[in-house]
C-alpha cells in the first residue's frame, strides 16, 4: 500500500471520504492533532486502525461527528451537564463520555458500555465527516504510545504505507489532544486534560467540583495509560532549580521560556518566549519531534506552570518520562 498525500480542497476531501466509505484509513487534521480516521460503524475498518497504529484493543477510540444531533444516535441518553457542555464547547477540543447505543461496535469502545464522542472545530475534519456520511473513529495518527502528530509530515514518518491517505491541512492550531470528561459519574471526572482548560469546564458547569482521574486500572478513555506520548529519545523532567546536564552526554532542552544556560545543551526548543501557555501547547509536539530528530542522548524538559493548558502539557510530559 502506498500512502497518498492529499490537498485540503473539495476534490481531495471527496477522495478521502470515498476511502472511508470503502473501509479504508485516512489521516486528517483537527484543531488538536491529526487523527487516523475510519468508519466508526464498520468494525473491520476500525480493526485496521488498531493494526496500523499497533494499538492495544483495550484502549477505546474517540468517535468524531459533524452534527451535534448525531449524539442521540450514538448514545442512549444525554444528561443536563452534557447538554451544557455541548452547547458551550462544541465544536471544539472537548470529548464527552456517554452510555453507548447499540449501533456503536464494541471494538470502538474496547467492550465498554460507554462511548467517547466529540465534534472537532476544524473545517477539513468537519467536511470529511459530512462527505463520508458516517461518524469517524479517530485516535491520533501515530504509532501507539509515540509522539502525537501536529503536521502531515509527522503522520507520514510514522504511518507511511500503512494507511491509504493523509490530508495535509498544515499545522494543528491547538497542538494538544482534546480534554476528555465523564459527566455521567456522580462527580464529573476529567479523564484526560487537554486543549480545553479544566477551569473553563468548571465555570460552564456552575463551579461544581471536577475530579481529575488521568490514570486508572481500567481504561475508560484514551490517554489514561501510565506511559504515553513518548519520543524515541529518553526524556527527563527537570525538577531542580539549579540544574546542569552531565558533560559527557549530548543533551537537548525543551524549555518553556528562553533559557539562561544555553551553553550546556546541543539543541534547544523554546515553547513560548513570552511564557504564553496557549502558544506553548501549540508548539509542544512539534518541538518534541524536532528534538527527537536531533540525535541526542537525552531530552531534558522544564516544568510548565500547572494551570490552564499547562495541566495538559505536564500530563503528557509525565507520561513521556515514565519509561525513559
Amino acid at each position: 500500500m502506498k500512502t497518498k498525500i492529499l490537498f485540503s480542497d473539495k476534490k481531495s476531501i471527496k477522495k478521502a471520504a470515498l476511502i472511508i466509505k470503502k473501509g479504508g484509513l485516512v489521516a486528517f487534521p483537527t484543531e488538536t492533532v491529526y487523527g487516523l480516521g475510519a468508519n466508526a460503524l464498520n468494525p473491520e475498518a476500525v480493526a485496521k486502525v488498531f493494526e496500523a497504529k499497533k494499538r492495544p484493543h483495550f484502549d477505546p477510540l474517540i468517535v468524531h461527528i459533524a452534527d451535534k444531533k448525531f449524539v442521540k444516535k450514538l448514545c442512549r441518553r444525554v444528561n443536563k451537564k452534557a447538554e451544557i457542555l455541548i452547547a458551550k464547547f462544541w465544536p471544539g477540543p472537548l470529548t464527552l463520555i456517554f452510555p453507548k447505543s447499540e449501533i456503536v461496535p464494541d471494538i470502538v469502545t474496547a467492550g465498554l458500555k460507554t462511548v467517547a464522542v466529540r465534534m472537532p472545530a476544524h473545517q477539513i475534519a468537519l467536511d470529511l465527516i459530512k462527505e463520508a456520511g458516517v461518524p469517524i473513529a479517530a485516535p491520533s495518527a501515530n504509532l501507539f504510545g509515540k509522539l502525537s502528530p501536529t503536521e502531515a509530515s509527522h503522520v507520514f514518518k510514522q504511518l507511511k504505507d500503512k494507511i491509504e491517505a493523509i490530508i495535509d491541512g498544515g499545522k494543528c492550531p491547538i497542538g494538544i489532544e482534546s480534554t476528555v470528561v465523564d459527566v455521567f459519574s456522580r462527580t464529573p471526572k476529567v479523564l484526560r486534560p487537554g486543549g480545553l482548560p479544566i477551569e473553563e469546564i468548571k465555570k460552564a458547569l456552575g463551579g461544581i467540583k471536577l475530579e481529575v482521574k488521568t490514570r486508572s486500572r481500567k481504561i475508560y478513555s484514551p490517554g489514561q495509560l501510565k506511559s504515553h506520548y513518548q519520543p524515541l529519545t529518553p526524556l527527563k523532567i527537570i525538577r531542580k532549580k539549579k540544574f546542569k546536564p552531565p558533560l559527557n552526554i549530548k543533551a537537548g532542552l525543551l524549555a518553556f521560556k528562553k533559557p539562561k544556560n544555553k551553553k550546556f545543551y546541543h539543541h534547544i526548543e523554546v515553547l513560548s518566549p513570552s511564557g504564553n501557555l496557549r502558544e506553548a501547547a501549540a508548539n509542544f509536539f512539534s518541538a518534541l519531534h524536532r528534538l527527537d530528530k536531533a540525535h541526542l542522548d537525552v531530552i531534558y524538559a522544564e516544568k510548565i506552570p500547572e494551570k490552564g493548558l499547562g495541566v495538559a502539557i505536564m500530563d503528557r510530559l509525565y507520561k513521556a518520562e515514565s519509561l525513559s
